[in-house]
């Protein structure tokens, strides 16, 4: 009696994270049993290079929390000639990713793997279907994939490579890797010899092709923004709409020039405190934590007034009994993202008992993604590094400082910061005087736009900086192909030269724990295989 078809299960596909790298490692293991006694299967330094790299393009299938499968992938650039001759080790650079072009029109799949127990119950379709969502998402032209003539080695006597594969095409064989590529809307465009090592397939791979119906050639425009930083003078205010009247007169400014994003300084709102009566900072601090909802208020209204995101300077805002220190990015949809000030300086604890937030995130904005860290935040190597790895292309440092020194800490960390990450780097804080304002009495700033240090960029590093100690608006364009460009091709490439076997990068921000140990593998090695149980490797 015939057996019953495997029943199909319900798969969400999303995005893969840190916290899956050891199941992860287990699932490739579990996949590719022979291969993983060879000790050619993902190892935690390829998927942490993975993720580093291109987050969006590493995907996990999970079922009841349960992680049963995966695909990896990168984008990459094939010239005049995309469906040319390549090896699985060349075009992964030994499975590392390290040559992913985020300027590339094709969506390479360089691996997919289900459980052994699994297969057959939709969880492979679900990935190559989220595979084709990214790669609308992302406007790509194809996605290209090379995958192992799986059952190549029982008609080799007959038929050569070419001919094996056309007659699965024709429907007369089954091919348990390229019938499934197949019947996923995919076309066969050639055989690949010595793709990798493979005794099934005698080291033959189908290229296959999958064009994607809604891309749209991208226009020869540059990808520029426009930011503008405003250096802006601490005053006497006698009510909280005339302090409203000079922040929307700094946005309008900021519109006029067309601006994408305007950033204003760290606590310029303590000029509220110009009119409020209050016994000591740490009171008077919590007062104008009282102003929040009206604080947000405004600046939301504003990003929507004007169609720009306002990177709100920070404010102080009261959460669960303690006072943080608090950026509010609004954007011109109408949405807003909190992130906290993480690091707290002494003075801050001591006068107005500040305490640092735990949560730091990349954030998805109309014309480029963004990261906030708040003065004495942008000392730390660590917290940038975290906002570069997850695609940040632009940090912004709203910064209050009252000398020469304190701003200076601030503007080299962040430069090196720009440097180290090549990533843009915008500065803006506040400048004048607040006499009646305990702690907030003398400021000094200089709003700085700095960049990577490279033949691409400006000289000595900086895009544009203001004269110190006067109120203006800083407005610099900011080319992010440049920014990209440098990052695969640059005279220096510290993105991707970093030395993961020998350091390791923990974060516990959220619910982030740290990633277990696991053993390495090669994969750029190759070595033969022979009787593994195989879920589609491409």
């Amino acid at each position: 009696m015939a057996m019953p078809p495997p029943k199909k299960i319900s798969v969400k596909v999303r995005e893969a994270s840190r916290q899956d790298i050891p199941a992860l490692v287990e699932l490739n293991r579990a996949s590719y049993p022979t291969m993983a006694e060879e000790n050619v299967v993902w190892g935690e330094s390829h998927l942490l290079s993975h993720l580093r790299i291109f987050p969006q393009g590493q995907l996990v299938a999970e079922a009841n929390g349960k992680v049963l499968g995966a695909a990896a992938s990168l984008i990459v650039n094939l010239g005049p000639d995309p469906l040319r001759l390549h090896t699985w080790s060349g075009i992964t650079d030994s499975g590392y990713f390290t040559n992913h072009d985020p300027r590339g029109d094709t969506l390479y799949g360089a691996d997919v793997y289900v459980h052994p127990e699994a297969r057959s119950q939709g969880v492979g379709a679900a990935l190559y279907e989220a595979r084709r969502q990214l790669c609308r998402r992302l406007n790509l032209r194809r996605i290209l994939a090379g995958g192992r003539l799986w059952n190549y080695h029982e008609h080799a006597s007959q038929y050569s490579p070419e001919e094996y594969a056309q007659r699965v095409v024709a429907g007369e064989i089954r091919d348990l890797v390229l019938s499934f590529q197949l019947r996923e809307g995919f076309v066969l465009r050639g055989v690949v010899p010595n793709y990798l090592r493979d005794k099934r397939s005698h080291n033959h791979a189908s290229l296959i092709e999958w064009l994607n119906p809604e891309y749209k050639p991208p226009t020869e425009e540059a990808r520029k923004v426009r930011v503008a930083c405003v250096q802006y003078q601490m005053r006497r205010v006698a009510s909280f709409a005339e302090f409203a009247r000079q922040v929307t007169y700094f946005i309008d400014i900021a519109s006029d020039y067309d601006s994408d994003f305007v950033l204003l300084p760290e606590l310029f709102s303590v000029q509220l405190l110009s009119h409020v009566d209050a016994l000591s900072p740490q009171e008077a601090m919590r007062k104008l934590a009282a102003f929040t909802p009206k604080f947000t208020k405004l600046m939301v209204e504003l990003a929507k007034r004007f169609g720009l995101t306002i990177i709100a300077g920070s404010h102080p805002v009261l959460e669960g009994g303690q006072l943080r220190n608090v950026c509010f990015v609004c954007l011109p949809d109408g949405s807003m993202v909190h992130q906290p000030k993480l690091h707290v300086t002494p003075n801050e604890r001591k006068w107005w008992g500040i305490s640092g937030g735990r949560s730091l995130a990349a954030i998805e904005t109309p014309r480029a993604k963004i990261g906030v860290l708040i003065c004495y935040d942008v000392e730390f190597p660590e917290a940038v590094r975290y906002l570069a790895d997850q695609g940040a292309e632009i940090l912004f440092v709203p910064f209050c400082t009252d000398n020469r020194q304190g701003y200076l800490r601030v503007r080299y960390c962040a430069q090196a910061r720009a440097i180290e990450n090549q990533i843009y780097v915008a500065l803006a804080g506040n400048v004048g005087n607040l006499p009646d304002v305990s702690n907030m009495d003398v400021q000094y700033g200089q709003a700085a736009v700095l960049t990577p240090s490279d033949f691409a960029f400006a000289r000595d590093g900086i895009a544009a900086e203001a004269d110190s100690n006067e109120e203006t608006v800083l407005v610099c364009d900011l080319d992010l192909d440049d920014l990209h460009e440098s990052r695969g091709g640059g005279t220096v490439t510290p993105r991707l030269d970093r030395r993961t076997d020998l350091f390791e990068f923990v974060y516990k921000l959220g619910t982030a724990r740290p990633h277990a140990k696991s053993q390495e593998g090669p994969l750029g090695d190759q070595p033969d295989i022979s009787e593994e149980r195989n879920p589609k490797r491409g």
